[in-house]
């Protein structure tokens, strides 16, 4: 005897109201199961208690007190009707295919939360967690639930860890420590030519003498001043070169330019002492992969040596940076109108010059095959015209020099090639979740860089704003007839054609506004106007002039297409410098800790959801404005300290004195940014007579072979403590080479000192001392001393006084160490390292250790 199972009425009808949907759609099915769950809701409610009445038409106050109000008559069904709705909402994106949308998101996460770790986790960990989320997936795929979500999740966190991991053993980049002057031989593997006509040589180093390096870098960036004739890729040439180590945060939070050089492969940065030497060529290349490189990259400097000598001037440079990416040829002054007028995407190899160079060239091919009515019947032109563009990419990147932003372009393009190939829809977030998963697996470490979140926020928003304007019901009538007659047909296409550069770019603006703020800390508010009017210029005159250009260049014919090439650019580059003239410019300053956080999670639910549940999104996007409002309203730092200590900024009610009347650009225009600063209050740098100094005498040698200065004596010592102890309020007074001192306003002396040999002096006077060449790590007066050493293990330093000349009572905010025990990753190692003994040490001096926070 066989017992039938017994199923609740909601499970009843629900049961009924898909099988009903099997018959009339998926949006049948959802009004069927709302109706059901409202109908099953009824019937399972428990019938209402009869209670006595006080009176006529009255109920009992419990009753009352049960139904009064708003919250009683609408929220209360609401929330239990809340599950299945949520049910409702889950299953119709799981039946569109929105799932696999959220893969890469996953994947990227745990790559970033890989990346953003103190230290490297134990790998077996990461193995393990692997294997387990790898059994819970398998076991749990098949049940219904969320519980094979969130072990299908958990399984691509944990990929996302490895492969971040992976990523750092595959370049294992060698990071010089320190900064060095030495004789370094090597072969020129790039180069690139800047503004003024100066050479940067990308060196893979073969040797390093006076001094011999034991930690040489493999690869290293280097400057040649002076004008001279090009070398050429494979060249190897010789010099002496000053090296440094390519610099962290400018301040806590900020980018991180060790990060991407560790993954760029470059070691060092630097330049030579004069004109390097060309050494007998040799055997520079044995290997075919390498010398297939090096024949790409000399192509791609003559081709945009051949782009800049027929264009002159920025056009020129512009011309050669959007078909070879070399971007240094452009001018300071241009390049600046172009990012402040929101038109700086252009320069780059990005999404928008790679689907403009594959559109119009399949749009061309395919017209060009159509125009032969036997062919194209017997053929499949589009699928020809398609594979064409995809050879004409893969062409593109090839010459591109492998950017990160070309990479990323590439794929996005072959994806969407490939597609057309396969009949499959080419314009879909499908496609881009495939182009980002495939970036993540090749080189994860592009989800931390604006580059790749950007361009990735924009391409998302631009689909999922065009399949949302395709799901418009009433679109097909919003051409009237009356529109359609021959006389309207021009103003119409206009119209729509200016509407939908409007429209993209509101959407891009809008897009990565959230990555402008976090990376940039400002946002350009007049691109819109700006790409309204550049837009059509490129789309229409730049990259077709571009694309024929280059497929006639091996014949010499290029030169009328690329002279209209530079025509377009030169209005691009008048309309930027038109824009930029507006000072539209907006500072925003640095952003909380989880503004990008949040943020990010709001727009992908917001961008890659199509039902109701991707209103959710916006309560992320306003906690994170909210954060991001907050942060404003926190107290500035009272000094900031550059991560080798040469540049110190003292900041009191508004104002800002630095000890330098013209501070590094590089460093003080990440300070402006961040702290939205005022650089018309930074102080002016007062010299006075240099009348401690001594100059080396001829016998003085040290053991490199340099001189060296000599000892200060008992009274210049006690002299240098006189002086330095009569520092000025808010601004600093220097003397040359010696020292800089101000006086805060808890009356405390701050003392940076140049010359090692008076940090001993300057202990005995200043409260706080920075030092960057001092060979000790703490007074013996009780003085806070921050040494080069310090330094190089902190990176650059937020103090905060707090009100108070007492140490113990300061607060550091570092940019590297936050435990007292610096963070070492394989991109910071360097910092850690000390070649004297050969061995590397993250501990820093219990005094500062106990003020970081």
């Amino acid at each position: 005897m066989s017992t039938e199972p017994t199923f609740s009425v909601t499970e009843k009808a629900e049961a009924a109201a898909f099988a009903r949907g099997a018959r009339i759609g998926l949006a049948g099915a959802r009004d069927s199961l709302v109706d059901a769950v409202e109908r099953a809701d009824a019937e399972t409610t428990e019938p209402a208690i009869v209670r006595p009445r006080f009176g006529t038409g009255s109920r009992s106050p419990q009753s009352n007190r049960r139904n009064k109000g708003w919250l009683g008559r609408r929220l209360r069904p609401d929330v239990r009707r809340l599950p299945a709705t949520l049910r409702l909402l889950a299953g119709e994106e799981k039946a569109y295919g929105h799932v696999f949308l959220f893969v890469p998101v996953l994947v990227g996460t745990g790559a970033i939360t890989w990346f953003s770790l103190p230290r490297d986790p134990p790998f077996w960990t990461l193995v393990f967690f692997l294997v387990v989320t790898s059994v819970a997936t398998c076991l749990t795929r098949h049940r219904h639930g969320a519980a094979g979500y969130i072990w299908s999740a958990a399984l691509l966190f944990s990929i996302g860890m490895i492969l971040g991991q992976l990523e750092t053993w595959r370049h294992a980049t060698v990071i010089l420590d320190s900064p060095v002057t030495t004789e370094v031989t090597g072969i020129i593997d790039r180069r690139e030519v800047d503004a003024e006509g100066r050479w940067r040589y990308l060196l893979r180093v073969e040797q390093t003498a006076a001094p011999r390096l034991a930690r040489a870098p493999e690869r290293v960036s280097l400057l040649v001043r002076g004008r001279q004739v090009a070398f050429l890729a494979g060249d190897r040439i010789s010099g002496k070169a000053r090296l440094s180590p390519p610099s962290g945060p400018a301040l806590p939070g900020l980018n991180d330019f060790a990060f991407s050089a560790y993954f760029d492969g470059i070691g060092a940065i630097g330049f030579f002492y004069g004109t390097p030497r060309l050494e007998a060529s040799g055997a520079a290349t044995t290997d075919w992969p390498e010398a297939i490189e090096n024949w790409l990259f000399s192509l791609r400097s003559e081709i945009g040596t051949r782009i800049r000598e027929t264009v002159p001037g920025d056009a020129g440079a512009f011309a050669a940076a959007i078909v070879t990416d070399e971007r240094r040829a452009i001018s300071k002054e241009t390049t600046e109108a172009l990012r402040l007028s929101g038109l700086a995407h252009i320069v780059a190899i990005s999404g928008l010059n790679m689907a403009l160079a594959a559109g119009i060239f399949f749009i061309g091919l395919r017209t060009l095959l159509a125009l032969f009515p036997g062919f194209g019947q017997a053929f499949p032109v589009k699928k020809l015209a398609a594979f064409g563009a995809l050879l004409m990419v893969t062409a593109y990147y090839l010459i591109s020099g492998f950017g990160v932003s070309a990479e990323r372009a590439y794929v996005m393009m072959t994806v969407i090639l490939i597609a057309v190939l396969f009949d499959r829809a080419s314009i879909s977030l499908r496609n881009v979740a495939i182009s980002a998963l495939i970036i993540l697996v090749l080189s994860p470490s592009e989800i931390l860089g604006p580059s790749f979140q950007m361009s990735f926020a924009a391409t998302a928003a631009l689909v999922a704003g065009y399949a949302a304007w395709k799901r418009k019901p009433d679109r097909e009538n919003a051409d009237p007839r009356g529109l359609r007659h021959l006389v309207w047909r021009p103003l119409v296409v206009s119209a729509s054609f200016i509407a939908g550069i409007t429209a993209t770019s509101m959407i891009g603006s809008t897009s990565t506004a959230i990555y402008s703020v976090e990376h940039f800390h400002r946002l350009a508010t007049y691109g819109l106007a700006a790409n309204l009017a550049a837009m059509p210029l490129i789309s229409f005159v730049v990259m077709p002039a571009a694309l024929v250009g280059m497929l006639l260049m091996p014949f010499g014919l290029d030169w009328p297409f690329l002279a209209a090439m530079g025509w377009g650019l030169d209005l691009v580059i008048t309309i930027a410098k038109h824009v930029a003239s507006w000072g539209g410019d907006v500072a925003i300053g640095r952003q909380h800790a989880w503004f990008l956080a949040l943020a990010s999670a709001g727009f992908v639910l917001l961008t890659l959801l199509r039902t109701r549940l991707r209103l959710v999104g916006l309560p992320l996007l306003a906690l994170a404005l909210l954060l991001s409002w907050s942060e404003r309203s926190k107290p500035l730092a009272d000094l900031l300290v550059s991560e080798d200590g040469t540049l110190v900024a003292l900041i009191e009610a508004g104002s800002v004195a630095t000890n330098r009347s013209r501070p590094p650009s590089f460093i003080y225009d990440q300070w402006k940014r961040a702290l939205v600063l005022d650089e018309q209050a930074a102080s002016v740098l007062v010299q006075s007579p240099a009348v401690f100094q001594k100059k080396p005498r001829a016998g003085d040698m040290s053991t490199d072979g340099r001189r060296k200065r000599p000892d200060l004596t008992p009274a210049e010592i006690e002299n240098a403590g006189e002086a330095i102890a009569t520092a000025p309020e808010g601004r600093f007074d220097c003397m040359r080479g010696l020292w800089c001192v101000t006086r805060s306003a808890e009356g405390m002396v701050i003392a940076v000192i140049e010359d090692g040999r008076y940090a001993g002096a300057a202990c005995d006077v200043a409260g706080l001392v920075i030092a960057p060449t001092a060979r000790f790590e703490n007074c013996r007066s009780g003085a806070t001393i921050l040494n080069g050493a310090t330094l190089r293990r902190t990176g650059a330093l937020e103090v905060f006084l707090n009100g108070s000349a007492r140490p113990e009572n300061w607060k550091f905010h570092a940019a590297m160490a936050e435990d007292g025990k610096g963070g070492m990753r394989a991109w910071n190692a360097h910092r850690y390292y000390d070649w004297r003994r050969k061995a590397f040490n993250p501990d820093l001096p219990e005094e500062i250790r106990a003020r970081l926070h």
